[in-house]
């Protein structure tokens, strides 16, 4: 059993760095293209084909079999892709307050107007590249000041056109365990609209008390949670 970890927007692979020495198995946290191991690919030029391709590369690559799937933030519309590739390596796909709009829209017209204001300011020549201050709002609010400072130093330049491509949610259809986590003290993706993807996805929903970044500031409680999955 193993699991794969993969991250949201604005960040790699490091994010996930409190989480992984608690949870009982083989860990693969991906780096998405254009960060950490992937930095030299230009992020302006990255598609949502070339995230799920390096998750389902990295995977096949260390022969990875019965899979948890971690999906946090804008992974959720990188997951449908990997779990229509690698259904047959999956044990349990969890979405963790993931962005999950419905079929065939566009990240950037279902995220709260709020954070899309704040969004849409921060994408430069193709770059989405977030303001400290304004990430600290959205992804620290429950953090502590050491929290927060170690969160504001994953933060990498992501590709703003991923906002603006389409979502296929085609892989949702495959038969495989699924869990949507609601994060009940997240700013980044409400509730409310954790509520709308929870209902996309299907499978189980669990409610964990939590901002945005629960790896960071309840690694333990989601730690429990993904064992408990896998086991």
């Amino acid at each position: 059993m193993s699991f794969v970890l993969v991250h949201g927007a604005g960040m790699g692979a490091s994010c996930w760095g409190p989480l992984l020495p608690l949870l009982e198995g083989a860990t693969l946290a991906v780096d998405l293209p254009g960060r950490g191991r992937r930095r030299s690919i230009d992020p302006r030029s990255v598609t949502l084909d070339d995230c799920a391709a390096a998750v389902i590369d990295d995977v096949e690559a260390a022969n990875l079999e019965d899979v948890v799937l971690v999906a946090h933030s804008f992974a959720g519309v990188t997951a449908p892709r990997v779990i229509q590739a690698l259904a047959h390596r999956l044990r349990h796909v969890v979405f963790l307050s993931a962005v999950v709009p419905p079929d065939g829209t566009r990240v950037i017209d279902q995220i709260d107007p709020g954070v899309r204001a704040a969004v849409e300011a921060s994408i430069e020549d193709g770059v989405y590249r977030q303001d400290p201050m304004g990430a600290a709002a959205m992804l620290c609010n429950d953090m502590d000041a050491e929290q927060t400072d170690w969160m504001i130093d994953q933060l990498v330049d992501d590709c703003g056109a991923l906002l603006t491509e389409s979502v296929d949610l085609s892989g949702l259809r495959a038969d495989i365990p699924r869990t949507y986590v609601r994060l009940t003290k997240d700013t980044c993706y409400p509730p409310e609209l954790q509520e709308r993807s929870a209902a996309l996805v299907g499978g189980d929903s669990v409610f964990l008390e939590s901002g945005h970044m629960a790896m960071v500031t309840i690694p333990d409680r989601v730690a429990a949670l993904l064992n408990g999955v896998a086991s």
